[in-house]
């Protein structure tokens, strides 16, 4: 089996609401089994031991909340070993034009220095999942698809 590993930071419950519906979209996918874990809880071993990783966490000034980031300073120890892993983001904000995509972009540098695959988007949301404020159910489809579109990739990697 597969596996994905969701790591969030949520101070209002906006961004944990995300984590659990990217969950639900990696649970969609055969063959793959997922781990919802706050940033507080994810531990660098969790990192090596997820086929998949992806990265939810608020939009502060526009970069990635500094729990997040202590995260993937932390992981400099492990450097190298996450090569080839898939990895995903997303993120909530107060508003519009506030950061979301700036914030996501920090975490998918931090993975591709890591020489992790990122999943992208065709359509809209193109860098992963964003909402404004609480998520609507549009932004929780979206979340879904972010999910189960990792969890996809992470298979044919695999292969």
């Amino acid at each position: 089996m597969a596996k994905v590993l969701i790591v969030y930071y949520s101070r209002t419950g906006n961004t944990e609401k995300m984590a659990h519906a990217v969950a639900e979209g990696v649970k969609l996918v055969k063959d793959v089994v997922v781990d919802v874990k706050k940033v507080e809880q994810a531990t660098l071993d969790d990192l090596l031991n997820a086929d998949g990783i992806i990265i939810g966490s608020p939009t502060y000034y526009g970069q990635m909340a500094g729990k997040i980031k202590t995260l993937f300073d932390e992981s400099v120890k492990i450097h190298g070993k996450l090569s080839g892993k898939v990895g995903a983001a997303f993120t909530s904000s107060g508003g519009t034009a506030c950061g979301a995509e700036t914030t996501i972009i920090s975490i998918l540098e931090a993975m591709l220095v890591h020489g992790m695959i990122v999943q992208g988007r065709a359509h809209e949301k193109h860098y992963g999942a964003t909402a404004v404020g609480r998520p609507r159910e549009e932004d929780m489809e979206i979340c879904k698809d972010l999910g189960k579109r990792t969890a996809e990739l992470v298979l044919k990697i695999r292969k």
